[in-house]
This record gives structure tokens, C-alpha cells and sequence, in this order.
């Protein structure tokens, strides 16, 4: 999406937090299979900054597309949609 101005949001599972303002995401997809028709768990995981160091292991967060931050990450943490108690 060159020149709309939308940044892509994807919602994911907070797998680490033990570096600094970074959290690794790990985002499930559901993609069927070209011949068998059936429906496949695909996961990929993102490094996305976390400002505030808020984020725990196993929150549901809402990441956003940013300019590259570093060498891997390119994301950042909107916000934190449900808490793991």
C-alpha cells in the first residue's frame, strides 16, 4: 500500500519481554491448504517496541507498522488488549 498513508495492525501474544523496550509478538493466521482445502495454523513473530516496558509474557497486544527502529524491529505496541493474570 505505497502512498495511502495506512499503516498494516495485527494483533499477536507477547512471547518474551527480557530485552529492553522490545517485546518479541508472536501473530496466528488461518491459511487453507491449496489442494486439501484444509485450514493450517500459521504463526510469525515480530520485535516491537514497547516504550514503557509495560507488556508481560502472554498479553494479547495490538502492534502497528512503523519506520525501522533497528535492524529487526519495525513495529510498535498500540496497546495492551488483555492482560494474562
Amino acid at each position: 500500500m505505497p502512498g495511502t498513508g495506512r499503516k498494516m495492525e495485527l494483533v499477536g501474544v507477547v512471547e518474551s519481554n527480557k530485552m529492553d523496550k522490545t517485546v518479541v509478538v508472536t501473530v496466528e493466521r488461518l491459511a487453507k491448504h491449496p489442494v486439501f482445502k484444509k485450514y493450517l495454523k500459521r504463526r510469525r513473530t515480530f520485535k516491537a517496541h514497547d516504550e514503557a516496558n509495560e507488556c508481560r509474557v502472554g498479553d494479547r497486544v495490538l502492534i502497528r507498522q512503523c519506520r525501522p527502529l533497528s535492524k529487526e524491529k519495525s513495529w510498535r505496541v498500540v496497546s495492551i488488549l488483555e492482560r494474562q493474570d
